[in-house]
């Protein structure tokens, strides 16, 4: 059975820092390309950054610079690593594993709020 499961998620300050991860158990996790989406409430989902088998990322303009994902093959674990959150950034965070099928994880939620 597929699982991916995220945690890391939580009430923040804008400025400070989460760090999410998605564990994944049932695929041959190295060969997915694995993708962070967010959906605020009354709005799409929308794609937040995505490391593929090779390693090599791409992110949403409007996390450049404050946002990195990064894989751990042995763990069968993604990170996306938060920095400088801002109260456009809360949203349920969701991964998803693209390769022969496609899983996503149940999500998590970030709020960045004073």
């Amino acid at each position: 059975q597929v699982q991916l499961v995220e945690s890391g998620g939580g009430l923040v300050q804008p400025g400070g820092s989460l760090r999410l991860s998605c564990a994944a158990s049932g695929i041959i996790f190295s060969i997915y390309t694995i993708s962070w989406y967010r959906q605020a409430p009354g709005k799409q989902r929308e794609l937040v950054a995505r490391i593929a088998s090779s390693g090599s990322t791409n992110y949403a303009d409007s996390v450049k610079g404050r946002f990195t994902i990064s894989r751990d093959n042995a763990k069968n674990t993604v990170y996306l690593q938060m920095n400088s959150l801002e109260p456009e950034d809360t949203a349920a965070y969701y991964c998803k594993a693209f390769g022969q099928y496609v899983y996503w994880g149940q999500g998590t939620q970030v709020t960045v709020s004073s």
